[in-house]
């Protein structure tokens, strides 16, 4: 899979899979996976993928366990793809070549500052949001680095970091984003001078 950025899409949706493949079927399951994200590249909004195979993270119980990132530019071009016959299909494939439960996780900055419910209002500047994430992102990296990271120093380097940043997206979307849009909403949201 390939992997593309674009800093223009400050509404971007990322969707981190997590799936753990059958022993003997890994071929199967990468060629179907590779099939599913063609697929996904003709969809409006696609930013691309990456697939992380279980020799990227290391042996142990991460043998055979997948990880797979689409990107979306918009949480509707997002759901576009989520809710289409064609992931369907590529579910469909998948399905006899993994074990146990789907894991999945959505994250954007998107979801974590919605506007406030009330008359139309246009979104805060990037720099505001760049700011408002920072005061969220930085205690939070703080604690867990504090609390979580010295009972990890045995993990591999990769699954530490997605464990932490899977922590970091969890706690931001539903504690502290909430609480900072509430607390910062004049900052965010300013009152219109009345003309």
């Amino acid at each position: 899979m390939s992997s593309t950025t674009d800093g223009k899409h400050a509404g971007a949706v990322t969707v981190l899979i997590t799936r753990r493949v059958k022993a003997g079927h890994e071929a199967a399951f990468e060629q179907a996976m590779a099939d599913m994200t063609a697929a996904a590249s003709s969809f409006a909004g696609y930013l691309g993928g990456q697939l992380v195979r279980p020799e990227d993270e290391g042996s142990g119980d991460e043998a055979n366990l997948y990880h797979v990132v689409f990107a979306f530019d918009s949480p509707e071009h997002q759901q576009g793809w989520q809710q289409s016959p064609t992931r369907s299909l590529g579910l469909a494939a998948i399905a006899p070549h993994i074990d146990g439960q789907t894991q999945r996780q959505v994250s954007g900055l998107g979801h974590w500052f919605a506007a406030p419910v009330g008359p139309k209002q246009a979104p805060p500047p990037r720099w505001k949001v760049a700011v408002v994430t920072w005061l969220g992102i930085c205690p939070t990296v703080y604690a867990l680095f504090l609390t979580v990271a010295p009972f990890l120093v045995d993990w591999p380097l990769l699954p530490r970091v997605m464990l932490i940043t899977a922590l970091v997206v969890l706690i931001m979307t539903w504690v502290v984003a909430p609480k900072l849009t509430q607390w910062l909403k004049p900052f965010l949201y300013p009152a219109r001078m009345a003309p």
